[in-house]
């Protein structure tokens, strides 16, 4: 019994006198020495972290570039037009075309060219100002009614009869070497009919 415990005190002492020898060397380093190498330790620590956190970011960077050229790829491509563009712009035809009192409908751009009595040109938009529906031109009332409430506008796209709000939008138009041309680009919100919104054949 004695032995066993002798063994045990023996194995004890070999496993802690590394340990102590270490202490001891630790000791005798000076302390600036000391200072360099947890210095060194806690540098690689800390560029090891900068690092992994970088490598994670761009990751992160990656895989949103990945998700928007995927979307992109996805989605339709939307065509942007501006006011002005040739693409917007429709030849409505000469101006002999299209005799005085007479309103004339263009499907593809969503309007009717009306020639007033005095000459005059208008782009006025087909869509009702109450609530979008298409108002078609009565050639026998002289008028334009909505099939949805009843509202009325005359030629000149004025409210006649409610609950429309407001005169008939309208579209931008010139006269070039006596053809008609609107562009359909952008419509033009108005309140009411204004002089200066009909366009004339300009004289010699």
């Amino acid at each position: 019994m004695v032995q066993r415990i002798g063994n045990e005190v023996n194995m004890a002492v070999d496993i802690i006198t590394p340990v102590n020898h270490m202490k001891k060397v630790i000791d005798k380093m000076p302390n600036s020495d000391l200072k360099k190498e947890m210095k060194k330790t806690k540098e690689g620590t800390s560029r090891r972290s900068f690092f992994s956190i970088l490598w994670i970011g761009l990751g992160i960077v990656a895989f949103i570039e990945l998700i928007g050229v995927v979307t992109a790829f996805l989605l339709p491509r939307k065509k942007s037009v501006k006011a002005g563009d040739y693409a917007t712009i429709i030849d409505a035809g000469p101006v002999d075309k299209f005799p005085k009192e007479s309103v004339t409908a263009f499907i593809r751009g969503k309007f009717y060219l009306c020639r007033l009595e005095d000459g005059g040109f208008l782009a006025v938009s087909r869509k009702c100002t109450h609530l979008g529906c298409t108002v078609p031109w009565s050639d026998k009332d002289k008028k334009f009614v909505c099939p949805c409430h009843a509202s009325a506008f005359d030629i000149k796209g004025e409210v006649i009869s409610p609950p429309a709000p407001r005169a008939l939008d309208v579209y931008h138009l010139y006269i070039e070497n006596n053809i008609v041309k609107v562009d359909i680009g952008k419509r033009i919100k108005r309140s009411g009919f204004r002089t200066d919104q009909v366009v004339y054949v300009k004289k010699a």
